[in-house]
């Protein structure tokens, strides 16, 4: 019996005449994520995009578990295909979930016939599937309300498709239609958070850390890789910038007061976002900050913060609470990576008693007590890159 994948739009069928603008952009990266698991006939029609395995070896089960990362779809469907007679789709409903009906229960069945040629309409379609699915398997019963099992099955352009509903999709904008930007990712719980949400949103990213090494550890910068292929694993191909900052923060450690050191910290770090985010082709920031969850991140101080920003700042988590932001990071797969006992940058320098009311003058003076342009340069001049793809992901 021949699967096939049916992808349906989200937001995107709802797009105008820039809608062909996205759906190109669906196309290429669905093919993309399946170019190493299989040959696969990878086409539109009618709000949908179809993956139709082309030779045995093709994965479908593989091809399923990316697709399911893949932004811009609502809903995938794993779908049987037949003949657009009501013979074979009667066959089909009781071949393909067999299974599941010979255990029992309530079901219904669910009939779309965006095919108008069909001579049966979906109510039609509906009522003789389920008669014959009660004859062939003898344990069921009807349930139109709240039925245990939902025979789903629609006639389109091509064929008929047999199926028991949607799977879980990502939801959101294709990657790459809305820009792209540049996540400042340390080793925590939100930046990876932040990350996703955006990326969600249709931005292609890529990714800065700032490191502190000796303080920082080797395995605090491979817990920030890992962090960043389990984005890579909804984004593709991530770079990693990773921007040496040990300098830059004895340099204010030895020059500022102890109170001011970490918005003067996250200043630096904007600076240098900036310049790098330009060279990247990038139109924003990124920040994993949610307001007043840390001293860092009350009003003043991420005033102060912004106005050493050259381009925008996107701060996705602004308004949640920790909580909301713990259950997003388990969904995606970082959770377990970020709780990881390795210190980045931030937690190793964080003063005592951190002044959460920052005045922009007072931090400007501090700044100008010494040389800090040239180390931010130097930074920029020693950052590494590090590449991550789509198929790198902790969870594969």
């Amino acid at each position: 019996m021949k699967e096939i994948l049916l992808l349906k739009y989200g937001e995107v069928a709802l797009k105008g005449l820039n809608k062909p603008a996205f759906e190109s952009a669906m196309l290429k990266t669905v093919r993309r994520r399946l170019a190493d698991i299989g040959e696969f006939r990878v086409y539109k029609a009618q709000s949908t995009i179809y993956v139709e395995p082309l030779e045995e070896k093709a994965d479908l089960d593989a091809a399923l578990c990316r697709v399911q990362r893949i932004f811009g779809f609502s809903a995938i469907n794993r779908a049987a295909v037949c003949e657009k007679s009501l013979e074979s789709i009667c066959a089909t409903a009781a071949d393909y979930l067999g299974d599941r009906l010979r255990q029992g229960g309530s079901f219904k069945v669910s009939a779309k016939r965006s095919d108008k040629r069909f001579p049966l309409n979906s109510m039609e379609i509906g009522r003789e599937v389920g008669a014959y699915l009660l004859v062939a398997f003898p344990g069921l019963r009807v349930s139109m309300a709240d039925p245990e099992i939902t025979v789903v099955v629609e006639v389109r352009d091509f064929a008929a498709y047999v199926h028991c509903g949607k799977l879980p999709a990502a939801g959101g904008m294709p990657t790459g239609t809305s820009g792209r930007a540049a996540v400042l990712i340390s080793g925590g719980i939100d930046s990876p958070v932040a990350a996703y949400m955006m990326a969600r949103r249709g931005l292609d990213l890529c990714g800065i850390h700032f490191m502190s090494p000796p303080y920082t550890s080797e395995r605090a910068l491979d817990k920030v890789v890992q962090l960043s292929s389990v984005v890579a694993g909804y984004t593709g191909n991530f770079a990693l910038l990773c921007v040496p900052f040990t300098d830059i923060q004895l340099a204010i450690g030895k020059n500022c007061p102890e109170e001011l050191f970490t918005v003067l910290m996250r200043r630096s770090m904007m600076r240098i976002a900036t310049i790098i985010g330009r060279r990247e082709h990038c139109g924003a920031l990124i920040t994993g900050e949610s307001l007043a969850q840390v001293a860092s991140q009350t009003l003043p101080a991420i005033a102060c913060t912004d106005a050493a920003a050259g381009m925008p700042v996107l701060r996705p988590l602004i308004g949640m609470d920790k909580s909301e932001i713990v259950d997003i990071s388990r969904r995606i797969g970082a959770f377990e990576i970020s709780i990881l006992p390795y210190e980045d940058c931030c937690t190793v320098f964080t003063p005592k008693h951190p002044k959460t009311r920052p005045r922009l003058e007072d931090v400007i003076k501090a700044e100008e007590a010494f040389d800090l342009p040239s180390l931010e340069a130097a930074a920029v001049e020693g950052t590494e890159v590090r590449m991550l793809h789509f198929f790198d992901e902790p969870w594969r």
